[in-house]
């Protein structure tokens, strides 16, 4: 299987020209091969915008294309060709996860990417020769597991210059403590599991208050200037800060559960339709949940472990997860309640996780019992 290892590196003036040069190149033959794809009647294929790239260098107006490596330029048709593969297997249902879009045009102003293949770059001890750019020193915060098949160059809206290696990596096989874990995910409280651990995640309340007092100062400012862009440089920064704390804590905690346990089981949460909510929108874009799940899953691969999903439709927050008693819809600010069937104290949440739990490993309770016609009430107010 195939993994991404980033790191950082610090360019030196001279290669952070060659590198916005590279990646101005890089947009252009983009964009001008999207131009002519929304154009044509018939969708071109990648041989056919390889002879466009090839025809531009030639004329004048495009001679500056020959300064670069052609590894990326090239390596940039096979990812828009790819692109609108993966939008015509999606509407035809041939692709797995969520819906992708058509490919849009790259602006200066976004992150900037140029993937070197196996003929663009080599690793030469410590440093990585980039061709047309030179030698690079990345901080090698982890050794490579074998030799890499390609390298992006990524500069993100802040200025960061990383590095980004594609190795292919054998499975890892570490003995589960558990058989099985299910995980009831939160804003207030992250996640719980089903053995009853509560993880709350990160705050990021300190650079979102950054972030809207930077926007209210962008808001004033004119279209263009030096000053707009270095404030918007700064929000791109504590957009980074929010993004590094998330995935720093993804990261942590899907390995640790992945680790643990030889079954995982999440709930199909309809992220999309959550976030309509004007009052719950930016806590739940904060919470990272599709990205959480798309970690877990990876790291299922990799450690050998089973990755199960249950459909969004289970009323998991409507049983008892001891005797199968249903309640019905319970209102959001009822976190602990008495089942009036058996008598347990549950948790809201850890009682959800439970279900879950049960749900993804195939037992079910038996439903067959009398629902109440009136609202569960908290257990406080009893």
């Amino acid at each position: 299987m195939k993994a991404r290892y980033k790191y950082r590196f610090y360019p030196t003036d001279q290669q952070k020209q060659s590198l916005a040069q590279l990646f101005g190149c890089v947009r252009v033959v983009w964009n001008d091969a999207l131009a002519l794809c929304k154009s044509s009647e018939k969708l071109p294929n990648y041989n056919q915008l390889s002879a466009l790239l090839t025809s531009s260098k030639k004329a004048e107006e495009r001679a500056w294309l020959n300064e670069v490596s052609s590894v990326p330029l090239q390596q940039s048709l096979r990812h828009l060709a790819s692109a609108y593969k993966n939008f015509f297997d999606a509407r035809k249902g041939k692709r797995k996860g969520k819906k992708v879009g058509l490919p849009k045009f790259k602006k200066r102003t976004n992150k900037q990417s140029a993937e070197f293949a196996k003929s663009g770059f080599s690793l030469k001890e410590n440093e990585v020769y980039l061709a047309k750019i030179g030698c690079v020193k990345p901080i090698w915060s982890r050794e490579l597991p074998g030799v890499p098949t390609s390298v992006t160059v990524i500069k993100d809206c802040g200025n960061r210059y990383f590095l980004s290696f594609v190795v292919e990596i054998n499975p890892v096989r570490i003995e589960p403590k558990n058989q099985s874990i299910g995980i009831d995910l939160g804003i207030k409280t992250f996640a719980v599991l089903s053995d009853g651990t509560q993880v709350k995640g990160p705050d990021y309340l300190k650079p979102d208050h950054k972030i809207r007092k930077l926007q209210r100062k962008l808001a004033r400012q004119q279209k263009d200037s030096s000053r707009r862009n270095k404030t918007r440089i700064r929000i791109a920064k504590q957009h980074n800060k929010i993004t590094d704390k998330r995935t720093d804590f993804l990261h942590k905690l899907s390995t640790k559960i992945v680790s643990e346990n030889q079954t995982v089981i999440l709930e199909d949460l309809n992220v999309s339709g959550m976030v309509k909510n004007r009052r719950l929108a930016r806590a739940i874009s904060w919470q990272g949940w599709y990205e959480f799940r798309t970690l877990t899953e990876a790291k299922c691969d990799k450690y050998g472990r089973d990755f199960r999903v249950i459909d969004r439709w289970e009323p998991t927050s409507q049983l008892c997860s001891e005797c199968g008693f249903k309640w019905g819809k319970l209102d959001l600010s009822i976190r602990k309640l008495i089942c009036l069937n058996c008598g347990t104290h549950h948790d809201r949440d850890e009682n959800a996780a439970k279900n879950i739990a049960q749900v993804g490993m195939g037992y079910r309770h038996d439903f067959k019992r009398t629902q109440r016609e009136d609202k569960t009430t908290c257990s406080a107010s009893r």
